[in-house]
Order: C-alpha cells, then structure tokens, then sequence
C-alpha cells in the first residue's frame, strides 16, 4: 500500500498546473496544496472571470473563481470560490461547487451533485445526485451516481490509513477519497473516510470500502437475491 502520488496519478498533463505538485510526494498533501495554491491564483488578485457559456438562469457567482472557455454551466448551479473550472467542462442543473476546488479540462460535474474541496484531473467526473468531498479523482476517473464519499469519522478526529501495519494521520479530519487514474465508483457506492483506491479499479454499485484498495481490482459485496409470490394489490392513489 502506499500514499505517493505517482502510485495513483500518472498523468500529470492532464492537470491544468504543471507546478501544482512541486514539492509534495503524499496523497495526503495535496488538498492543503490546493487552498494555498487557489489563493494566490486567485483571491490575492481577486480574480472573477467567466469565459463559459451560461444555459438557463444565470448560475450563482461567490467569491473568486475562474471559468474556462468551452465550458458550459447550466441553470441553478453555484460556485463558491475560491474555485477554478477548466475548459470544455460540464457543470449540470443544481450542482454546487464549493470553495477550494479545482476542475481540470474536460470535466462534468451532475445534476443535483456537490463538489466540495475536490481536485479533478481532467476528463473527470462526478454523476448526477452524489457528493464528492474532500477527495482527488484522477484523469478519466468516474463517481456514479447517487455515490457518498463520506469526508468525516464521527468521533470527528482526523483521517487516518494504515501502511505496513502503521497507521498515518493524514493530516485533516475532513478527508474522502483518493481515486486513481481511471477508476470508477459504482451507482450509490459508498467510500469511508480517509479511503484510497488505485488507478484502473471498479468499486460496484452499492458496494461499502474503506482503507486502500490496489490498482486493477474489481470490488463488490457478495449478495444473493431473494425472489418471492407476490399478490397482486391495486395501490391507492
């Protein structure tokens, strides 16, 4: 198991800042990298820029944030900044953006979803009614629909994960997920927090996973299905 970058993210140019990763190595380090980075791109010189198309109403605008072009932002969407939207991305009806994310290019966010301190490389995405918080997708990476990244242990102390038996802290009790180049989360699967998942790896739907999970695996709950008689009822309207 490990928590380097390079175990997960493999494609270091489909991310929009080739010196956003200086200096760090750790999973772990890179959504404190991303506050300070979107700080100095974009609150220190107060940067609001909108080069995307707008579908519908107008979407709701706080804070510092920058939109690339190509994008296109459809009706009752919010953005809180500080945030940064690449180009050509996909920002459906209802999603909210909350303030320290940063999409890459090529990226859609669903309807109804929340992204919350999220670094999205690109061609990314986040489905229709889920919450991604906390986490690090990798290039072409997918969290289905109605998928929680749970981002908070209920004792509310921080987030930790055990490498060769030692268990690290990683550094924030607001963590979710690492998911690696490629990777897919299943329909209503369900991520604990502090969870890490290697590139090219296929959660199920449904299915419940903490830890750290290796590159190139398929993940699913053994389940069988119960089948019954059922009388026939004419429901009340």
């Amino acid at each position: 198991m490990s928590t380097k970058i390079e175990y997960y993210f493999k494609k270091p140019e489909r991310f929009p800042f080739p010196d956003f990763f200086d200096g760090i190595t750790e999973t772990y380090e890179i959504l404190a990298r991303a506050i300070t980075y979107l700080k100095k791109l974009l609150v220190e010189p107060d940067v609001r820029e909108n080069h995307g198309e707008v579908r519908g109403n107008s979407p709701n605008l706080h804070g510092n944030y920058y939109i690339g072009e190509g994008t296109v932002i459809y009706n009752d969407v919010t953005i809180i900044g500080p945030a940064y939207i690449g180009r050509n991305c996909e920002i459906m009806p209802g999603a909210v953006i909350r303030p320290n994310t940063i999409i890459a290019d090529g990226c859609s966010v669903g309807h109804g979803s929340e992204v919350k301190r999220c670094v999205m490389f690109g061609g990314s995405k986040v489905a229709s009614l889920a919450f991604a918080g906390d986490c690090v997708l990798g290039a072409s990476a997918r969290i289905g629909s109605g998928v929680i990244t749970a981002n908070r242990k209920f004792d509310q102390t921080n987030a930790t994960i055990k490498v060769k038996g030692e268990k690290i802290d990683l550094g924030d009790s607001f963590f979710g997920c690492i998911l690696g180049d490629n990777s897919r989360l299943g329909a209503n699967a369900v991520t604990q927090p502090g969870t890490h998942i290697g590139p090219n790896t296929w959660i199920y739907p449904l299915t419940n996973v903490r830890g750290f999970i290796p590159a190139c695996k398929r993940v699913y709950h053994e389940r069988s299905v119960v089948m019954e008689e059922n009388e026939i009822i004419e429901l009340k309207p």
